[in-house]
């Protein structure tokens, strides 16, 4: 056996880097699949230090899209059903596919006419393939049914599709309402007040204290409006960097969760998520610490994770499903119900998968009505930005005009 160096991620998404001792680095890298941490070098301890030794071969900046994946998995699944040896099916697809995508598969080609299996293959790229999708296929090859994971995957795949495209197609009215708003407010405030302001000066009038305040901020922005724009740009990069830490993701996450009918409709997607990850994984063959650590990194939600991850070690210490699924405060009444059930009958793939579809349609559903709930509040809201704006512009006005009177 030699020494192998990774560096990698925790489902936590924390860094995490140490020494094992394998046959080869395809065994590293399902060692540490298993152990729910994801790789992203691995080096030959005895090179590392000097030609580098083997690392894992990086993408591009673009990875391929979830539509990609999608449609990888469904031209592979029908290609395997067809009886298509897998390399002349992903040299089909090779061809056929565009970058970043076509550069992975032949990557992939040549590990696997190296003497590599398909998941030790696709494990070499983290960035593309997630650890449900490795462990899917890696539980197909093994099982004999790498069609059947492949069309599990391909269904996933869909149905997160279809979710995100509906929250994106929702918000995006939402977004571009206030983006103008946001706009006119402060071509307002730089152009037009202060002209305002320099009118009232010139006639003497006694302004209103909320006509003061506006011309006030107007004066500030009109003068210092490069200012303004700088510190927005650094409290934008400081959130994001804050927000590319553990800690940082953890917070937002949580604070997702929270936030007024929204947060709801986000933990129903998660947890509809988690269901049906959890379902494939166990429907698959995966054993049950291993299924819960791919999820964990399925959910695409760190703070969720995390009580993934706490329920894993639950397990580990011999308590049941749905008990730790109750103290881990992210489940609903329904989800932990349908968790015992599944679990006193032995039919756990089953419920998850009631729970999945149960959690999609409410989801579905509560998407639709986004429109509605989020455009009174749009209008509320622009409503009291007119409001202020017009008192504190033409209340003078009206007073000059009073004066001006017979």
């Amino acid at each position: 056996m030699a020494s192998f160096k990774y560096r990698g991620r925790s489902v936590t998404g924390a860094a995490v880097e140490g020494l094992l001792d394998a046959a080869s680095a395809d065994a590293v890298v399902a060692q540490l699949n298993a152990a729910g941490v994801t790789p992203v070098t691995i080096e030959d301890a005895g090179t590392a230090a000097g030609t580098g030794g083997m690392s894992l071969r990086r993408l591009s900046t673009r990875t391929p899209s979830r539509q990609e994946l999608a449609l990888f998995c469904r031209q592979l699944y029908a290609l395997v059903k067809a009886g298509v040896p897998l390399i002349r099916g992903l040299s089909q697809l090779a061809e056929t596919s565009r970058d970043p995508l076509a550069s992975t598969i032949r990557e992939v080609l040549e590990d696997l006419e190296s003497g590599r299996d398909l998941a030790g293959a696709l494990a070499r790229h983290p960035r593309t393939f997630s650890p449900l999708f490795l462990a899917m296929v890696r539980v197909g090859e093994v099982s004999g049914h790498l069609e059947e994971a492949l069309l599990q995957l391909n269904v996933y795949l869909d149905r997160e599709i279809e979710t995100s495209n509906a929250i994106k197609t929702a918000l995006r009215y939402p977004a571009t309402v206030l983006v103008a708003v946001v706009i006119a407010v402060f071509i307002i405030m730089t152009s037009v007040i202060p002209k305002f302001a320099s009118f009232y000066e010139k006639n003497g009038l006694e302004l209103p204290l909320a006509t003061t305040v506006i011309v006030a901020v107007a004066q500030f922005f009109a003068d210092y409006w490069y200012l303004v724009v700088a510190l927005v740009g650094a409290g934008v990069v400081l959130a994001v960097r804050h927000l590319n830490t553990e800690r940082g993701r953890l917070w937002w996450d949580r604070t997702k969760l929270r936030l007024p009918r929204i947060g709801s409709l986000i933990l129903r997607a998660t947890l509809s998520r988690f269901a049906r990850a959890f379902a494939m994984s166990m429907q698959a063959g995966v054993p049950i610490l291993q299924a819960l650590a791919v999820t964990a990194r399925a959910v695409d939600n760190e703070y969720v994770a995390a009580k993934v991850v706490g329920m894993r070690e639950g397990i580990e210490h011999g308590e049941n499903l749905p008990r730790i699924a109750i103290r881990s405060g992210v489940f609903t009444p329904l989800a932990v119900q349908m968790l015992t059930v599944g679990d006193e009958t032995g039919q756990l793939p089953e419920m998850l998968d009631e729970v999945a579809a149960f959690y999609e349609r409410e989801v579905d559903y509560d998407v639709k009505r986004l429109n509605a709930l989020i455009e009174p509040l749009l209008t509320v809201a622009m409503a009291g930005l007119v409001l202020i704006l017009a008192l504190g512009v033409f209340l003078p006005m009206w007073d000059l005009a009073q004066m001006a009177g017979p």
